[in-house]
């Protein structure tokens, strides 16, 4: 994916959800659209990674000795025990590399 794709998704994102959450805009949306849109930046998300976990040169990756979907179980792990962001980061970037290491 290129860095190009990557700026105007986020640009996207960062429209939409200034436009329709900011409380001094006055554009209005019903609670639905208000709650579905909280949704959006993690969609996108799932959306980038998926491919980056799941592919390799537009193939599936080995599953038992796939690093990086390993490291995506590990890193939704760590951040729901440790709550903590930047030492989730830290954490979840450690056991990454230690298993391309090991796995490859």
């Amino acid at each position: 994916m290129s860095w190009g794709l990557l700026l105007l998704l986020a640009l996207v994102v960062f429209t939409y959800r200034y436009v329709f959450l900011e409380p001094g805009v006055p554009v209005r949306l019903p609670a639905l659209f208000r709650q579905a849109l909280n949704y959006s930046a993690p969609c996108l998300l799932t959306a980038i990674c998926g491919p980056v976990v799941l592919l390799h040169h537009e193939t599936l990756r080995p599953f038992p000795d796939n690093p990086y979907l390993w490291g995506a179980v590990a890193s939704v792990a760590i951040a729901l025990l440790v709550r903590h962001t930047m030492l989730a980061v830290m954490a979840s970037l450690g056991v990454f590399y230690a298993l391309c290491f090991w796995l490859q």
